[in-house]
């Protein structure tokens, strides 16, 4: 498993090169796009947040202190906008109580208690959780979505009914722990979901791991 994982990953990276990911200016800024990017793609959540810069808003305090109808104005582009908006003040309020709207503040508290604190957070789910973790305060946590589930699926790796936690175990327990590792991985994954191993039509017969 773990010699099939890495060549995996060697042929990704081979095909795609290094990812870059996650887009965002500050750590903070992070945490918002992985809120935003629930059930939409990209360039929609980019939309938004240049919306939230466009107005200097995209700090705690700020957004915080927003009312929910412009909130939900400002980031309408993200899709579903009004639950979004509902989600952000939910972490935003957290985030605030607990950790004074600091970055460093939340960066002191171990990883596994941590995880658990976003998970309470009304509408922020494992893989909420875990992005924010990895990609804002580059934790070794592998990150599952849509697509990691659908390509492992299809390579006989997890059964198509796999949970989030199991298919995440494969990754932590078969890779060199590591945030540079598991960031580059994902990334890689999505870049692979998105171009080839597409839901309806996929382009198996010129894809990178054949």
């Amino acid at each position: 498993m773990k010699r099939r994982l890495n060549l995996i990953y060697k042929k990704l990276h081979s095909r795609f090169g290094p990812q870059y990911w996650w887009p965002g200016d500050t750590p903070f800024e992070v945490m918002i796009g992985a809120i935003l990017t629930q059930n939409t793609n990209w360039l929609n959540v980019e939309k938004a947040i240049d919306n939230l810069k466009k107005y200097k808003l995209l700090a705690p305090d700020k957004l915080y202190k927003l009312s929910h109808r412009r909130l939900a104005l400002l980031i309408r582009p993200a899709g579903y906008y009004n639950i979004k908006a509902k989600r952000l003040k939910s972490f935003l309020k957290f985030f605030i109580k607990h950790y004074d709207g600091n970055v460093e503040k939340m960066s002191g508290i171990v990883t596994s208690s941590l995880r658990q604190q976003l998970l309470s957070v009304k509408g922020i789910g494992p893989e909420t959780a875990d992005s924010i973790l990895l990609y804002a305060l580059n934790r070794p946590i592998f990150v599952v979505d849509a697509y990691t589930k659908r390509i492992l699926s299809r390579h006989h790796f997890i059964g198509g009914d796999a949970g989030y936690d199991k298919t995440q175990n494969l990754f932590m327990k078969n890779l060199k722990s590591g945030a540079k590792l598991f960031n580059e991985y994902h990334a890689l994954l999505v870049e692979l979901g998105k171009e080839f191993c597409l839901k309806n039509k996929p382009k198996c017969d010129i894809c990178p791991l054949r």
